[in-house]
Formats: structure tokens, C-alpha cells, sequence
């Protein structure tokens, strides 16, 4: 390998890097602003996720996730409600933030395999639904409520909101994506 190729390679990593850490941060702006209708708010997450998968392929996207939860873990206020900690994943809706990861793994990966938009959309529909299934699954143990009442309140009020924002991540993300370049290597 020249030197040139070990620079464009560095330079490479570096854009790569600084993309991933610039999602994330995203996601910590983004992510805490919340419209509380229940036991779990409307919040931007999984539209930034998503958003994350097209703009640095599964395997960024799926790391800036990760650096995310690991600040809120360590207490910086980014979860929904500008809340973070251990209480926040423990608590009632603690399965949804942890269910972010199976969804951005599963989605991101058919995202980055596929280029018909109607399959990336079912692959963010699916991955919203496991999304879904953990935190139902989770609510319904830390809570006490039957999985229809959980349904009820966490997810069918969530369905127009969330196609909504998956319809808009299809339109901007591959256009987004093209004006910045690609970092997935």
C-alpha cells in the first residue's frame, strides 16, 4: 500500500468516525424531545435511527445507537423526557430503548442489502414491531398490564406516527445520503 492509499484510508476512517460520533449526537439532541400521551411518548428515536442506518450502514448506525444508550446509561439526560440512567432502562418503558438495537440490526441490514424503497420500508416495519415486542413484553412485567392493555396504550396509538416518520426517513434518507457520500466500508 503508497502512502496515498494509507492517507485516503485514513481519511476514510476518519469521516467514517466523525460521522458515527455526529449521529449520535443527533440522536442526543433528538431523541429527549417527547410528547408525553401516556405510559410511553411519542419521541424522534427510532426516526433517528432509521435515519442513521441509511446515512452509515448497519454496522455504524447500529454503533452510534449504542454509544447513545451508553450515554443515557451513564446518566446524561437523552432518553425521551430528557431523562437517562439505570431507572430509565429498568423502568416501564426500558424494553423500547433496548429493543432500538434488534430493530436497527434487523432493519439496517435489509436497508443496506436492498435498494427498492418498499422493502426498505417493510424492513423498518418489522424492525419497529420487534421494537415493539420487546418493550410490550417488558411494560407488561414491570407494569401489571395484560398484553392488550399494553398494546392500547404502547403501540397502537404509535402506528400512524411511526409509518409517518418511516415514509419520511425512505424520501430523505437516500437523499441525505447521496449528498454527503457514503461511509460504509
Amino acid at each position: 500500500m503508497n502512502l496515498n492509499n494509507t492517507q485516503e484510508l485514513q481519511k476514510n476512517k476518519t469521516y467514517a468516525l466523525t460521522a458515527t460520533a455526529l449521529m449520535t449526537a443527533v440522536t442526543c439532541i433528538l431523541a429527549p424531545l417527547s410528547v408525553p400521551i401516556g405510559p410511553v411518548p411519542i419521541s424522534l428515536t427510532n426516526f433517528v435511527i432509521f435515519l442513521s442506518l441509511y446515512l452509515l450502514g448497519w454496522k455504524k448506525g447500529t454503533l452510534s445507537l449504542l454509544v447513545y444508550l451508553l450515554l443515557g446509561l451513564a446518566g446524561l439526560p437523552v432518553f425521551s423526557g430528557f431523562a437517562g440512567g439505570i431507572s430509565k432502562l429498568a423502568g416501564p418503558t426500558g424494553g423500547y430503548i433496548i429493543g432500538f438495537i434488534p430493530m436497527a440490526i434487523v432493519a439496517g441490514i435489509i436497508i443496506d442489502k436492498s435498494h427498492q424503497r418498499w422493502i426498505q420500508i417493510v424492513a423498518m416495519i418489522i424492525g419497529t414491531a420487534i421494537c415493539y415486542a420487546f418493550g410490550t413484553v417488558w411494560f407488561c412485567f414491570q407494569s401489571g398490564y395484560t398484553v392488550a392493555a399494553a398494546l392500547a396504550v404502547c403501540v397502537i396509538p404509535f402506528i400512524p406516527a411511526d409509518l409517518i416518520k418511516i415514509v419520511i426517513v425512505t424520501i430523505i434518507g437516500p437523499m441525505i445520503r447521496k449528498r454527503l457520500g457514503t461511509v460504509i466500508e
